[in-house]
């Protein structure tokens, strides 16, 4: 499974209500560190579809939620558990380092 789009119309059902944790990338088009990690969170979403559900969310499209978790900047990741959240990572870091931290954050 890919990553999938939140919107902050479906971000209640589709991250704080899910049954496994959910990351939600906080990204703009015009970010590039954004840029840079799609890919590997691609690969991750793939890798750990199982045990995680990796999610994006264009924060020029959709301002509500990340005013509401505070996001000032961007590649802004949080990761949540049974709706609440319980890591955040802020910044662009190679493949390795995301699974890394996300492994470690879900176990």
């Amino acid at each position: 499974m890919s990553t999938i789009a939140v919107t902050d119309a479906n971000f209640e059902e589709e991250v704080l209500k899910s049954d496994k944790p959910v990351l939600v990338d906080f990204w703009a088009d015009w970010c590039g560190p954004c840029k840079m990690i799609g890919p590997a969170l691609e690969e991750i979403s793939e890798e750990l579809a199982d045990q995680v559900t990796i999610a994006k969310m264009d924060i020029m499209a959709n301002s509500d939620t990340p005013m509401q978790f505070g996001v000032k900047s961007i590649p802004y990741l949080v990761l949540f558990k049974n709706g609440e959240k319980v890591a955040d990572k802020l910044g662009a870091a190679p493949k390795s380092a995301l699974k890394g931290w996300i492994e470690g954050a879900i176990a």
